[in-house]
């Protein structure tokens, strides 16, 4: 007998394939109509498991609140962790938190530092990213994960690409990122010329949250504040 090419239920999943473009619209929609009226923020990326009392914590809620100060707000993944450190200082600051959660089933869990009319749940990461990408005037990067080293290099991409404008990418922890910058200036771009020297020119690399705050506005002292595409 003949095997059957497809497994059973196989035109039903393209029925809810075809019929999840809706639910895609909605959140895109929903996304786009509450952050296009937040003003400019900066996003703030780490690891969800990075408890209270660890210095990155501490650190990227110093980071937070001198951000707000600066006169931008946050956004974050809503989650624990450097999430809620970076909500958490936004909040301290009297500045705009927001929350772009993601329904996982371990670890996310919306934290309580966010605005309550800025928190927004997501089913689809890439639909996540959009609204980080579109609405972020920069990106700190603490120390984290997959998932942070995702955002990273997909914002790295894009820009490089010139799909989105250019923006500050700020990495934070010398002692966590310089081994990752050390083999991508050594091997991805010297040994092999995987990349090129200019692709390189928007990652810092700082230890604190004056740092940060310098570097974004001696950048937008350049360029003006606008969604990024």
């Amino acid at each position: 007998m003949r095997k059957e090419l497809h497994p059973k239920g196989w035109n039903e999943n393209k029925t809810n394939d075809s019929w999840a473009i809706f639910k895609i619209m909605g959140e895109f929609v929903n996304g786009f109509e509450k952050m296009s009226q937040i003003g400019p923020c900066v996003s703030i990326f780490g690891s969800a498991r990075t408890k209270p009392d660890h210095k990155y914590y501490k650190l990227a809620e110093s980071v937070a609140k001198s951000i707000c100060e600066a006169g931008y707000g946050v956004i974050t993944g809503g989650g624990p962790g450097i999430m809620e450190a970076g909500n958490k200082g936004a909040h301290l600051a009297g500045g705009t938190s927001v929350g772009l959660n993601i329904d996982l089933p371990f670890e996310q869990h919306d934290n309580p530092y966010i605005d309550n009319d800025k928190s927004l749940d997501f089913d689809y990461f890439f639909v996540r990213k959009v609204m980080f990408v579109k609405y972020s005037q920069g990106f700190v990067v603490m120390p984290g994960g997959f998932g942070t080293l995702d955002e990273l290099f997909e914002a790295i991409t894009l820009i490089q690409t010139n799909k989105i404008e250019k923006f500050p990418i700020i990495l934070v922890g010398t002692d966590f990122w310089s081994g990752l910058m050390d083999w991508v200036k050594a091997t991805m771009l010297d040994k092999f010329s995987n990349v090129s020297p200019e692709d390189l020119d928007l990652i810092h690399l700082v230890d604190t949250e004056e740092e940060v705050v310098s570097i974004l506005d001696a950048f937008y002292k350049e360029y003006g504040l606008s969604p990024n595409f």
